[in-house]
């Protein structure tokens, strides 16, 4: 079992250390900053690289501990790469639009939820006994709730943890987060605030590609909690009901390779993981 393991070269080809324009920064992300580049910051890799090996260490021990973590990105380049590595690592997303409340009015949310389950039931058969009108609507009560929800319907609580793309954006989420006590992973950008965030990631937090780096990885460590958490349990991972099932074979592979070690370095190329359990983390 291993956290997954990244290149410097990976994070630079991603475009990760590309903030904004300079006069758009919060002075809050200066520790972070290593400098300026045609009116645009760039971020320091060298900061990044041990605090993201800090937050994957934080999902894996969450999601082992038997924790849910919630992927949380509704920008248009986040929407559909949160809800693939969600799905993939057997964890719950909102990709469409947060709605206030969501974390701290639960209970409202539980009842949009069944509400959403109920209509799943009316309109899988037949539906006798409805018009085609009448249809019609539930058709499209189910589609916007599907939409809004249908990322947390089976989350049956507030998450253990979440990962968020883009603080700014996602204000409200993060709000709601600090009143419940619910720890956040967040990528945080030259313009972002890293007070307000329990695991920043300093890095580009608009470019496709880097997106996809930090959700692949954050989807990579809660399968290796998985893997962890069936290990320490003694089950065994196939037995596994919920989980969709190339999360159940890559849980596997982690589970069965002999002595593999975080960080342990691919042969063609030196990953920054292991570097990363040793140096010495930052203070935000």
């Amino acid at each position: 079992m291993a956290l997954p393991d990244y290149s410097m070269r990976q994070l630079l080809e991603a475009g990760v250390h590309f903030g904004h324009q300079t006069h758009r920064w919060n002075p809050k992300m200066s520790p972070y900053i290593f400098g300026a580049r045609n009116n645009i910051h760039i971020l320091d890799l060298a900061q990044t690289v041990p605090l993201l090996h800090r937050a994957l260490q934080a999902v894996s021990d969450t999601v082992a501990r038997g924790g849910r973590v919630l992927f949380v990105g509704t920008k248009r380049q986040a929407s559909d790469i949160i809800a693939d590595a969600a799905q993939r690592s057997a964890q719950y997303y909102v990709n469409a639009r947060w709605l206030g409340g969501m974390m701290t009015n639960w209970k409202t949310i539980s009842h949009s939820i069944q509400r959403l389950r109920k209509l799943d039931e009316l309109l899988s058969g037949e539906a006798q006994g409805f018009t085609k009108k009448e249809r019609l609507t539930l058709t499209r009560e189910r589609d916007k709730l599907e939409t809004a929800l249908g990322g947390i319907r089976d989350m049956g609580g507030v998450p253990d943890m979440m990962f968020i793309i883009d603080t700014n954006k996602e204000s409200i989420a993060i709000d709601e987060a600090r009143r419940l006590g619910i720890p956040v992973v967040a990528v945080v950008d030259s313009n972002c605030d890293p007070a307000r965030v329990d695991y920043p990631i300093p890095g580009n937090d608009d470019a496709s590609r880097a997106i996809a780096l930090y959700c692949d990885l954050i989807a990579r460590a809660a399968v290796d909690g998985i893997a962890r958490q069936q290990g320490d349990s003694g089950m065994d991972i196939g037995e596994m009901e919920d989980a969709p099932a190339e999360v159940i074979e890559e849980a596997k592979t982690e589970a069965e390779v002999p002595g593999d070690q975080p960080g342990e370095a691919p042969v063609e190329e030196q990953p920054v993981g292991q570097a990363a359990q040793t140096a010495a983390t930052p203070t935000p």
